[in-house]
């Protein structure tokens, strides 16, 4: 009987398989109870880690050696998990103070560290519970003496279907076999989701419980670009999707075409598109996917899912990683943007009633400078490995910029007289992201290097809506006239100082927006990895002295809805971007 399921599209392809429905074993809830020799079973418990070591060390290996080093470093972070004093020695002082058995020591530390991460807010922070998940559970196979789950019985050609992948699974999964997986729970910034992007697997996550009614060998077509599976479809639906794959597979490989490619509007006109990232991992995707530079590295993944504060040192590894693996290629590093709606519990901030324009990002650094001067310092002595150039998020008022970069000038002096290498000419910019910097743009263009436009931020704040409120989504537009004017008033404050303006918002990656702001005189355009090549291949379509005058027409009409209309209207015929 045909069926159709809903999930998220979290690595975009198409796939036509039988199913194949793999099962996980039943989580092991163990019993409480109490040994005899303390040590012994403390010692039990450490061989179990080591075991668990082992096996990661050769995921890990064998990762670095099918997709190399990037994408084994999630390998890499479970194994800092073996090495966390707050989950693994917490355990082994409970079995040694206790005498409860390991296997229940180990449950009822994992999975107080899992709860508390799943209950936060930030989408990245609660994913870390899946790596605790999976590390745990690997050494509580090794405690049992149990087996690990194995995909080798799969057919030769399938569509995998899962309750749930661990990072470990899909860094295993026999590619010449599998055409794709869907699976009942997960998101996009899942690490299963991140390898399979990796990977370049056709992938759907989060599609509920409703999987479990496939049966073993169902033919299956999966369009995770749109995130739906349909199960024994009919024959015209059969043929049309064929047809569609066939269709992307070429699109693909035309897009491919553009991945060395300078970008340049068809009348010569130079932008440069960059990635925005998150991770370690992320800057090989970025590369893969042509990008010209990093226009955005969020730091604030060193900082999430630990207990602590992350040390100089371990910034500086990261700053320096990220700088070396770009090899000259400009690199824009955003300082600490924590508050809103990312919390780090440690730091005992107090509760605010609204948060999004409370003590965050620049200001709690401002207001916390012992964690800002560490992030500097890190940031300086990783300069001299790359083209750094460092930005300031969360911006109203020139005194906050001022009172920034006196700090990152006083600190830079600091290194210098410790005899450490620093830089010289590291640009110092701001993001873009209140109203109010976007209208004194012109004082601010005075002081800055360059302006980056976080427009995610900017147009919620413009229109008085909260983007994650469900009731007021039709407001977060961006492409209305209010918005549009703020971003034109930026543009044209900077040029006027012979200052850059870039866009790490994700209106900078919106194909309806690129035209108007290649029009606009948009200087860098910084987006997902994926949306670099169809963005390079539209601007290569797009005339920008024709764009200058369009833009200006489009900008005069009073809704969003009509400017995307003349947008398509003159980029591709008027049909949707």
């Amino acid at each position: 009987m045909r069926q159709t399921f809903k999930g998220i599209g979290a690595s975009p392809g198409l796939a036509i398989a039988p199913a194949f429905i793999w099962k996980t074993e039943e989580a092991y809830i163990p019993q409480e109870s109490r040994v005899e020799d303390r040590e012994a079973e403390a010692s039990r418990f450490q061989a179990a880690v080591d075991q668990a070591r082992v096996d990661l060390e050769a995921i890990r290996k064998s990762t670095e050696e099918k997709l190399g080093a990037d994408k084994a470093e999630i390998f890499e972070g479970h194994l800092l998990i073996l090495e966390d004093p707050d989950l693994i020695d917490a355990i082994l002082e409970n079995v040694r103070e206790t005498g409860i058995n390991a296997e229940f020591a180990l449950h009822e530390t994992s999975q107080s560290f899992i709860r508390m991460l799943e209950e936060m807010d930030d989408e990245l922070l609660r994913e870390r519970a899946v790596d605790i998940k999976d590390v745990s559970g690997r050494i509580m196979r090794h405690l049992r003496g149990v087996a690990g789950s194995d995909l080798s019985a799969m057919p030769d050609e399938c569509v995998l279907v899962a309750e749930d992948l661990t990072p470990s699974d899909t860094a295993q999964l026999d590619l010449n076999k599998v055409r794709g997986f869907i699976t009942e729970v997960g998101s996009r910034t899942s690490h299963s989701a991140i390898m399979a992007r990796s990977l370049d697997v056709p992938a759907i996550v989060g599609a509920g419980v409703g999987l479990r009614s496939i049966q073993p060998g169902t033919l299956v077509v999966m369009d995770a670009t749109e995130g739906v599976l349909l199960a024994e479809p009919a024959a015209e639906e059969l043929t049309a999707y064929r047809e569609k794959k066939t269709a992307y597979d070429r699109r693909k490989a035309e897009l491919a075409l553009w991945k060395d490619k300078e970008t340049l509007s068809s009348d010569g006109r130079h932008v440069e598109l960059a990635a925005n990232i998150g991770k370690l991992e992320d800057v090989q995707k970025a590369l893969d996917n042509g990008a010209e530079a990093i226009g955005l590295f969020r730091t604030e993944f060193l900082y999430m899912g630990r207990t602590e504060l992350p040390t100089e040192e371990e910034q500086y590894n990261s700053y320096k990683f990220v700088l070396e693996k770009m090899d000259g290629k400009p690199v824009v590093i955003r300082t600490l943007d924590i508050g809103g709606d990312k919390e780090l519990p440690y730091l005992n901030l107090p509760k605010e009633s609204n948060p999004f324009l409370g003590q965050r990002a620049l200001r709690l650094c401002l207001e916390r400078p012992d964690l800002f001067r560490t992030q500097l310092r890190a940031l300086l002595r990783a300069s001299r490995y790359g083209n750094l150039k460092i930005m300031f998020p969360m911006i109203a008022i020139v005194e906050e910029f001022l009172e920034a970069k006196r700090i990152l000038e006083e600190e830079k002096r600091k290194l210098l007289a410790e005899g450490v290498e620093v830089a010289e000419g590291i640009e110092v910019g701001m993001m873009i992201e209140v109203p109010a910097a976007a209208v004194s743009a012109d004082l601010f263009a005075k002081e800055v290097d360059f302006f980056s436009i976080g427009t995610n931020d900017l147009i919620q704040y413009t229109m008085a809506a909260d983007r994650m409120n469900e009731t007021v989504a039709y407001l977060y537009q961006p492409c209305h006239p209010s918005v549009l004017r703020l971003i034109r008033m930026v543009i044209e404050a900077a040029n006027r100082e012979g200052k850059w303006v870039g866009m790490c918002g994700e209106m900078a990656g919106d194909q309806t927006a690129i035209p108007i702001l290649l029009g606009l005189g948009l200087h860098e355009f910084s987006m997902s990895a994926g949306s670099i090549l169809p963005a390079r291949e539209l601007i290569g379509r797009l005339s920008h002295e024709e764009w200058r005058g369009f833009s200006r027409e489009a900008m005069s009409l009073t809704r969003q809805d009509a400017i995307q209309q003349y947008v398509r209207e003159h980029t591709l015929g008027g049909q949707p971007a």
